[in-house]
């Protein structure tokens, strides 16, 4: 009887231990396939995307060609980092995009308007 006993507990652990490889290689060959994530990829290093995303947009007045935003002027083109720049209106038409580099509100386009006087 007690032959048995351990007989059978060895056959047991046998088992379990095939069992839990077989359950290793399984997931590891078939399982693992399915779990790959696939991650985002970048965008190509030529302007292709951007000229596609232009050549798709529809805009009846003027198209801003750093935003894609559509405006009555050019002059009315926002700012692509509108957190990090101001726009200041240089007349005529014309609008830049400043960094605002830590100024408070109105700095950036108070040191535009001293260089334009050639004061800075």
């Amino acid at each position: 009887m007690p032959r048995t006993l351990a007989l059978l507990s060895a056959l047991l652990l046998f088992l379990s231990v095939a069992s839990a490889q077989f359950q290793f290689f399984e997931q590891m060959f078939q399982g693992g396939q399915q779990q790959q994530r696939h991650e985002p990829q970048n965008v190509p290093s030529d302007s292709s995307w951007y000229q596609q995303n232009y050549d798709n947009a529809h805009c009846t007045n003027y198209l801003c060609p750093d935003t894609l935003a559509c405006v009555h002027f050019p002059h009315h083109c926002p700012c692509p980092h509108p957190i990090y720049e101001e726009k200041f209106e240089l007349g005529e038409g014309k609008a830049v995009c400043v960094s605002k580099g830590g100024f408070k509100a109105g700095e950036a386009a108070r040191k535009i308007e001293l260089a334009r006087k050639g004061l800075l």
